[in-house]
């Protein structure tokens, strides 16, 4: 990285200085150099995002649930990883489903009106070519790349834009009920701290998840380009495992994440990558361990598009391409607890239906095996199947990838299924290396199953179905892809 040596450019408004930088200051005739020669490089007739009429619905929405109240929801900012040098920034959730803008230091503020609110969407301008913060400052232009104008942005998201700089004062001096999401710009909270609630601004946040519970037709097709990204992702993992076994789990997860960046904008949570034992731990994202002929690899995966929508994919593959007898066993019985799962999910169902007809699945499958005394109802009853199983079942998806997490419990998990919502069905069972209570042939073994299901007016769609899931079928296509 580069060493840049910020100096003052004006008196009243310093510009921060690196303590061991190379040059120690910035001489007139330098600074005046830098003001001029430049062209003009503003862009005009922008068309305006794909989302915009969505997110403009979204905005009327709120609007009308929170009506004479000044609603403040912010983007973040960036955070630092290490002395100067930061974390990809990546906007709140809230913010970009209502903006669809996505840099940093943004604000949505929606203050009330005589009818209804009047939206405003407060960011960073081009950095200043006059005070010489474009080359001077670590965030300037000339370091960090081109921000769009205010007028560039108004074009493409919809929005009157000003300048961020402004709206902490402006903030301070607001008067009438105002609430905020917090958690993502101290500098907003602080400004707000004498005007708003925790409850209130929890209301705000609970009310923004549980709009997210139901997805528009932009979402469903972005969820769905997230997850056909993934798919080509499980396909490029599968034709280099050769590789991965001659190095470590780190191979299948730079392979994936390769698929991530070039076609989304990041994979949507760290992927895991747990090849043998390590598919016994729910969230193995260490992915430093060996990859080894006649283990399985428990790949969960999923790209996240420009637009934030992320996909949620689990496979258990065998490595060398062919399942081991107890391997299939284990495998087929959760693929059995998926099917189960996958068929619960319709509309006007309950939501915790899927979970229930898998786990009842499971549980049976224990019983037989003789690893838990029955009947299946008692083990249900009593959650004994859950030493193998421990997670639930699914989760809602979307921009998070375990979205609407703010949402009441009673529009969530004790809700009921709508066209439009978006969820995983991933049944999986783990049986710890060290566990003695089952006979030595299946430890170290584990399987999920994932799929991203959206659900329809007549039933459900598989968005992931591009991948193959039964034993036979999966052996099938990892002979294709390696052949």
């Amino acid at each position: 990285m580069l060493d840049d040596d910020a100096d003052q450019a004006e008196e009243e408004k310093p510009l921060k200085q690196r303590k061991n930088g190379l040059y120690p200051g910035v001489s007139d005739e330098l600074a005046e150099s830098m003001k001029s020669g430049w062209a003009d490089t503003e862009l005009h007739g922008l068309e305006p995002i794909p989302q915009a009429a969505y997110t403009a619905a979204r905005r009327a929405a709120l609007s009308a649930r929170f009506p004479g109240e000044r609603l403040v929801i912010p983007a973040g900012n960036l955070k630092t990883r290490s002395n100067d040098t930061e974390y990809p920034f990546r906007a709140s959730v809230e913010y970009a489903y209502l903006t669809g803008n996505l840099t940093e230091d943004g604000v949505l503020v929606l203050e009330p009106a005589t009818n209804g609110h009047k939206a405003t969407i407060y960011l960073l301008p081009r950095s200043d070519r006059e005070n010489g913060e474009f080359w001077l400052s670590g965030q300037g232009e000339l370091w960090v790349g081109r921000r769009h104008s205010l007028t560039e942005a108004e074009q493409l998201y919809g929005i009157p834009a000003s300048d961020v700089r402004e709206l902490t004062d402006a903030l301070r001096e607001a008067t009438g009920p105002v609430r905020v999401v917090r958690g993502y710009d101290a500098g907003v909270e602080a400004a707000l701290t004498d005007k708003v609630t925790a409850e209130r601004d929890e209301e705000l946040r609970v009310f923004l998840s549980e709009a997210r519970l139901v997805k528009d037709e932009f979402e469903a097709g972005e969820l769905q380009k997230a997850v056909d990204s993934t798919v080509r992702g499980f396909e490029d993992v599968v034709k280099v495992l050769d590789k991965a076994e001659a190095t470590s789990e780190r191979y299948i997860e730079g392979t994936f994440f390769l698929r991530a960046r070039v076609e989304g904008n990041d994979v949507g949570y760290g992927s895991i990558c747990a090849a043998g034992p390590h598919a016994c731990t729910l969230h193995w994202v260490r992915n430093d361990g060996p990859v080894r002929s006649g283990d399985l690899l428990l790949l969960d995966a999923g790209v996240e598009t420009h637009t934030l929508y992320t996909a949620d994919v689990t496979r258990t593959l065998p490595i060398n391409g062919t399942y081991s007898e107890i391997q299939k066993k284990i495998y087929d019985a959760v693929y059995e607890a998926q099917e189960a799962g996958i068929a619960a999910v319709q509309p006007g169902g309950k939501y915790r239906d899927f979970h229930d007809a898998s786990q009842r699945v499971l549980a049976r499958n224990l019983v037989e095996w003789g690893l838990v005394e029955g009947p299946v109802e008692r083990v249900l009853e009593l959650g004994l199947q859950r030493r193998w199983t421990l997670h639930g079942t699914g989760h809602m998806l979307g921009m998070d990838v375990h979205d609407c997490a703010a949402a009441r419990t009673e529009t969530y998990v004790d809700g009921t299924l709508e066209p439009g919502m978006c969820l995983t069905v991933e049944p999986g069972l783990y049986f710890q290396a060290d566990d003695l209570t089952v006979p030595e042939e299946y430890r170290g073994i584990g399987v999920r199953i994932e799929d991203d299901i959206l659900v329809t007016e007549d039933g459900n769609r598989n968005l992931s179905a591009g991948l193959p899931r039964r034993s036979d079928e999966v052996e099938a296509w990892m002979a294709s892809l390696k052949g």
